[in-house]
């Protein structure tokens, strides 16, 4: 009996292991436009238009003011984004950007990258414990100036490449830059930078967003798990010059939800080390439903950072983030939120904002290596959920199989010797 009820566990724990993963079958038919109805480049406006059974997500990445992607959902495999770019550009954009047929629509949320601090982190690395002296100017990523994407997109790839450079009173990257990459199945990168095998550029700093065909997993670190549902963002910083010895720095994210929608950060703790070795946590911040709807959005990352492009373990940097704020937030006023969801959205939708730093007072510091990349997600519906990988499976299944085969053993050993023990026994005369 206890053979047979330990067999049956170790079945089912690779059966739920086996049918947790994520499935291949469902896909989406993702294609990318640029600046829709406008012939100059230069601004920069992509949309991403994945198209599913019965519905179709839009994503739209602009660099027109702060770096923004907005996420729109809708039931309809028909329906279209519509720019009005002579409002888009006018100090009243509001309405400049909308989904058809707008009955169609059942959800949209954006999330704005806004701000990168950069501050001494020679004590704490606690972007609450650092003293306000110890920060260096913030860099407003409103006020970048972006490249063109011009040639530096490929429809056939799924692949473009963003590069914008600090400007203004805030300081200057040197030659550095932002950027954001985006993808259909492959990876894609829209900000600064290059494409996924070729170097970055020597001084730059980038965001790399990636929007998915279908469910699948990362082949490079954090090996992020993925659906076709979501569209994956990269933060990169790589030559920046630093404005001290010890300049760590943070970025600052803030997010526009839905009216009487608001935002929740949740932590999610595994075992399972096999795809980011030592990483144990994920993080991600999801949409509550209003009224019990079952629309909803997340942007969710591991807590772990990257030194180098081609990152393996040994590059792995300290991720911390804060606790999220949703008081006293504001949207930057030169952003396609604004367009899509009006001027006063202050005001009728829930803005919330959360900071993520990078590196610790006892690793390397930034000037090393001059190179940070960090990986989220960015999706429609519940967030991917990692379960126990195969090799976790194998290492359960001989923990927890050999104690009961060397149980089992033990008793068909002891039951042996005891028959026979008891087959040459001669009671004395």
């Amino acid at each position: 009996m206890l053979v047979e009820r330990s067999c049956v566990f170790l079945l089912l724990l690779w059966l739920v292991g086996t049918l947790a993963r994520d499935p291949v079958g469902y896909r989406r038919k993702v294609s990318l436009e640029y600046n829709p109805g406008l012939n100059i480049s230069s601004v920069n406006l992509l949309h991403i238009r994945a198209v599913g059974n019965n519905d179709t997500i839009h994503y739209v990445w602009s660099t027109i003011g702060a770096p923004t992607a907005l996420l729109v959902y809708t039931r309809s495999q028909n329906s279209t984004l519509h720019v009005n770019w002579t409002k888009l550009f006018s100090p009243a954009p509001s309405g400049a950007v909308h989904v058809e047929p707008t009955d169609s629509v059942l959800y949209s949320t954006a999330v704005i990258f806004s701000k990168v601090f950069e501050y001494n982190g020679a004590n704490t690395s606690d972007l609450f414990k650092v003293p306000a002296d110890q920060f260096y100017p913030t860099y407003n990523l409103a006020n970048f100036t972006w490249e063109s994407l011009g040639d530096k997109m490929n429809k056939t790839t799924l692949t473009a490449t963003f590069r914008g450079a600090a400007s203004g009173p805030e300081g200057t990257f040197g030659n550095g830059s932002i950027s954001f990459q985006n993808s259909g199945e492959k990876l894609m990168q829209y900000g600064a930078g290059t494409s996924e095998k070729a170097p970055c550029g020597k001084d730059s700093s980038q965001n790399m967003v990636t929007a998915y065909e279908e469910n699948s997993r990362d082949a490079r670190l954090p090996r992020l798990l993925h659906t076709a549902n979501c569209s994956k963002v990269n933060f990169v910083m790589s030559g920046v010059a630093p404005r001290g010895n010890h300049s760590r720095f943070a970025l600052e994210i803030v997010t526009v939800e839905e009216r009487e929608g608001r935002k929740q950060l949740e932590s999610i703790r595994s075992i399972d080390d096999e795809y980011t070795p030592t990483i144990f946590e994920m993080a991600q911040l999801v949409s509550v439903p209003r009224n019990h709807s079952t629309t909803s959005s997340f942007l969710q990352w591991k807590t772990t950072a990257y030194s180098s492009q081609h990152a393996e373990r040994a590059d792995t940097i300290h991720c911390q983030y804060y606790p999220l704020q949703t008081t006293n937030c504001t949207v930057p006023r030169s952003s396609i939120a604004h367009a899509y969801f009006g001027e006063d959205l202050e005001s009728h939708h829930a803005i919330a904002a959360i900071n993520i730093s990078f590196g610790s007072e006892d690793g390397e510091a930034y000037e090393e290596k001059r190179y940070l990349s960090w990986s989220a997600l960015i999706g429609f519906g519940e967030p991917p959920k990692d379960t126990f990988s195969t090799l976790v499976i194998a290492i359960l299944a001989v923990g927890l199989g050999t104690p009961v085969v060397l149980l089992v053993g033990g008793s068909i050993a002891a039951f042996v010797s005891r028959k026979k023990r008891y087959s040459e026994y001669e009671p004395i005369n």
